[in-house]
């Protein structure tokens, strides 16, 4: 058991280190630089309307790409991140009436939101993936431990409660970015008015919409954290993954 660990572990837990300055660079090409670009460049006398929304949406599209590259697998979040970047792009360059770009901006959440739901009727729940993520918690341990007491079925309905709150994170974002997008996004596209008030939205999408949605979320891992302690009667650290065997 103990060489399984030791051979397992340290795999797992280099996985789940991210590049350092990851938070930094996602910050910088997804929210400063796009930001940046469409309040400052999209004047006629500089990019103009057009041209600062293309380079503008380089960032996020490139960075993400780069960074599917970088995972070595395919991550659904950062494929509906790159699909909504683009569809932001071709709504904008094709001048269509910003309500579209509204309903996408809700979609893209509503969606997510709605397979948490779905797949939690599944051999492969979406909330597990989430919360009970192998980089970070050693599952096989957890639910052995689980069935030692004889709270498997149990902690499964817990999980199933978390996953209405996960979904519920999700909802709640989908409202804000509609409200947010139909709010700021008022002028005709193709203008520069419209380029900025998109820079705008991207700058007010953090605070107004990620931090709600992060709270909820973080309330669901707590919830199902504080489970895995009452119902195997041992600490969270005894199931974390061994970040030191790196």
């Amino acid at each position: 058991m103990s060489e399984e660990k030791t051979t397992e572990t340290p795999s797992s837990a280099a996985q789940s280190q991210p590049p350092k300055g990851s938070f930094l660079a996602n910050l910088a090409f997804n929210i400063v630089l796009p930001v940046f670009i469409l309040s400052k460049l999209s004047g006629d006398d500089s990019l103009g309307p057009s041209l600062s929304i293309v380079f503008a949406l380089i960032f996020p599209i490139g960075y993400g790409l780069w960074d599917l590259r970088q995972s070595g697998k395919i991550n659904p979040f950062s494929v509906l991140g790159v699909v909504s970047v683009f569809l932001t792009g071709g709504i904008s360059l094709l001048e269509l009436d910003p309500k579209y770009i509204a309903i996408k901006e809700a979609a893209i959440p509503a969606i997510i939101g709605i397979a948490v739901l779905f797949t939690q009727r599944t051999r492969f729940p979406l909330v597990k993936t989430l919360i009970l993520n192998a980089q970070l918690v050693r599952v096989e341990a957890l639910y052995e431990a689980l069935a030692q007491k004889g709270k498997t079925a149990m902690f499964e309905r817990r999980m199933g409660q978390a996953s209405f709150i996960v979904a519920g994170s999700f909802f709640v974002s989908s409202v804000l970015n509609y409200v947010l997008a139909k709010i700021i996004l008022v002028s005709p596209p193709g203008t520069t008015e419209f380029s900025e008030e998109l820079g705008k939205m991207t700058a007010l999408s953090y605070p107004v919409i990620a931090l709600p949605s992060m709270v909820i979320l973080m309330l669901a891992i707590w919830f199902v954290f504080s489970q895995i302690k009452k119902l195997t009667g041992e600490s969270l650290e005894t199931f974390l993954v061994d970040q030191d065997k790196t």
